[in-house]
């Protein structure tokens, strides 16, 4: 038998072997598409968040079966029902349609447009249909020749050929991963028709921060959002169809939210307050409790607060929470306020920050959040405030009242926080029936806002540097209890008086009297608009009028720092004289109230008529 003979059919064979076996794998796949081609599903809704998708996936799967859940990649995710064969998708997407069980844009989609399954939970259902890697298939067994039959005689061997060296051809073009491949106008029209209308806002909001869109956002692609998305294209590179493809989309928004790059917006939920919502956890963290908040504060910078407010109560609970609320620190005087039975808003800010709070009241649980920015990021404190109030969700349950700790425990503190404090305090007194009030002029300079016992707004009608009085009106009418009455007449030295004041800055929710002598009707320096008394007065009486012994004002109490750089003794004090008081008053327009000396009046008198005539003037920033 001849050798050669044998090898060269032996290779015959193996070459048949393999043709045989790659038509064998080519039938596979081509049935495997065909499969795949016949399953669709029927697209009824896009996200671009994942808790947004999943909150479609709930609605749907209410009302509908076979709901699923994919990922559309570029940070998008969609809600599609099936698979189907495609008949049956048309004729369940006309049934659902016409029932109103799904928007009438859903459209047919093939399972190729789907990446990876969220919804349900574990279920891969593109398994079954997306076609995978041929696996290599043995060549069926043919029958080998009987190598003892007679063998026919080898034919002469072929002269050889002269062949040309042959030119290597060129690389073929790597095909593009199908991830790289874009949608084309009709398939991104398609996909922008199952967009919602806040989807469709949210692009335009997109668009316009891009600088391209400059009309309304209305959520209707018409001309100018178009001409806006065509601008988009040319800026960035793409064919300018004026519709934006699904990776289109995800690019604008990848630039849109790439101001919020290290804030790490995440999902968090807290079951000791009931509350659920997205937070820059990127660039804070949790602090601790201070019933009713849980207190969040900044890694680093910027630096940004959070507080989740949480208490059991009604409205009455929650009316007092607002009024809190209010005093502090974080709550600048500058903003919005608003309040109806069902919550309320307090917007504020300053040079140093921009703060935001909104509370409900739902079930007797009081719940809600204040965001705390530094002022100067407005762009980047607007975004995370709205992602923030997109996530929002209510959890049964309300935080413990009893979580404190001693660190919020502090009278310049509530829960934890600091109480705004006034720049500088002094006192005042009702000089007529309609609530006008004389104080210190020094304690009320420069002021941006003045109040009178911390509730009323007050301004600056009239004031006299050079005798250290001011006259504030307040900005509503007020009814004082009692309004003071001067003394007209003399006072005879070394009678007793008493300045009725704020004399701890306000720590006490009354003045308090303090009592002395008239030592001189003139200052040290021979001054005759002063009168001198030995009287221990402190910095908070400033302002506040000094009593005879029968409840007649002899003036008011002046400020200590008008001594200059000398030292007197404590207990040295200056009061502004009647005379210059009452000339000064009756400039202003201001009508009073005098009368001659009085009888003695018991100290319990004197005290009540001195708390119904003093107020508490405070000067804030």
């Amino acid at each position: 038998m001849n050798r050669t003979t044998i090898v060269t059919q032996g290779s015959n064979l193996r070459i048949i072997q393999k043709l045989i076996g790659g038509l064998v794998a080519l039938m596979l796949l081509a049935q495997m598409a065909t499969a795949q081609d016949d399953s669709v599903f029927i697209q009824v809704e896009a996200r671009t968040s994942l808790n947004g998708a999943q909150q479609g996936v709930d609605a749907y799967a209410a009302k509908v079966p076979d709901v699923n859940g994919f990922s559309l990649g570029g940070g998008w995710y969609g809600v599609a029902i099936g698979p189907y064969s495609r008949p049956e998708a048309q004729r369940l997407l006309v049934d659902m349609q016409r029932r109103g069980l799904i928007p009438a844009d859903a459209y047919i989609e093939v399972p190729r447009a789907y990446g990876r399954q969220f919804w349900p939970v574990g279920a891969q259902v593109l398994d079954t249909l997306n076609p995978r890697p041929v696996p290599e298939i043995a060549a069926p067994e043919i029958a080998q020749p009987d190598v003892s039959a007679p063998v026919p005689a080898p034919l002469p061997e072929p002269a050889p050929a002269q062949v040309a060296e042959a030119v290597p051809a060129p690389a073929p073009e790597p095909e593009p991963e199908p991830e790289e491949l874009d949608e084309t106008p009709r398939q991104a029209r398609a996909s922008e028709a199952a967009l919602t209308r806040d989807q469709r806002k949210d692009l335009q909001i997109a668009l316009k921060w891009a600088g391209v869109y400059t009309s309304g956002i209305d959520g209707a692609f018409g001309r100018g959002t178009r001409s806006a998305m065509a601008d988009w294209q040319a800026q960035n590179g793409f064919d300018t169809t004026g519709i934006l493809t699904t990776r289109q989309r995800a690019a604008l928004f990848d630039q849109y939210n790439a101001i919020l790059d290290g804030m790490g917006m995440a999902n968090y939920f807290d079951p000791r307050t009931g509350i659920a919502l997205q937070l820059p956890l990127g660039a804070l963290e949790f602090d601790r409790y201070e019933a009713p908040f849980a207190l969040f504060k900044a890694k680093g910078d910027p630096d940004i607060q959070v507080l989740l407010i949480s208490q059991p109560g009604d409205r009455k609970t929650m009316n007092g929470l607002y009024e809190i609320m209010q005093t502090l620190e974080i709550v600048p005087l500058d903003g919005t306020r608003k309040r109806d039975s069902n919550g309320f808003l307090l917007t504020g800010e300053n040079a140093r920050i921009v703060s935001h709070t909104e509370v409900g009241l739902s079930r007797n649980e009081i719940k809600g959040f204040t965001l705390i920015w530094p002022a100067g990021d407005e762009e980047r404190r607007s975004r995370v405030l709205a992602l923030m109030q997109d996530s929002w969700e209510r959890i049964d349950g309300v935080l413990d009242p009893r979580a404190v700790t001693d660190n919020g425990q502090a009278v310049d503190l509530v829960s934890g926080l600091k109480v705004r404090k006034p720049r500088a305090i002094a006192s005042g007194f009702f000089v007529d029936n309609t609530g006008a009030v004389l104080t210190s002029a020094a304690t009320v300079a420069g002021c941006s806002r003045v109040t009178l016992d911390g509730v009323f707004e007050a301004k600056v009608i009239s004031q006299d540097d050079a005798l250290g009085i001011a006259v504030l009106r307040p900005e509503q009418s007020l009814s004082p209890r009692s309004v003071a009455a001067f003394r007209s007449d003399t006072p005879r030295l070394q009678s007793e008086v008493a300045v009725a004041g704020y004399s701890f800055g306000g720590r006490l929710s009354a003045p308090t009297l303090t009592f002395g002598t008239l030592q001189d009707l003139q200052g040290l320096n021979g001054e005759t608009n002063i009168a001198r008394l030995s009287l221990a007065a402190l910095p908070g009486d400033a302002g506040g009028p000094v009593f005879d012994g029968g409840g007649l004002v002899l003036g008011m109490m002046q400020d200590r720092s008008d001594a200059g750089t000398r030292r007197l003794p404590e207990d040295v004090s200056f009061v502004a004289k009647t005379a210059d008081v009452l000339t000064f008053l009756r400039a202003a327009g201001v009508r009073t109230q005098s009368g001659g000396g009085a009888s003695i009046m018991a100290p319990e008198d004197l005290t009540a008529l001195a708390a119904d005539t003093t107020v508490l003037v405070s000067c804030w920033e």
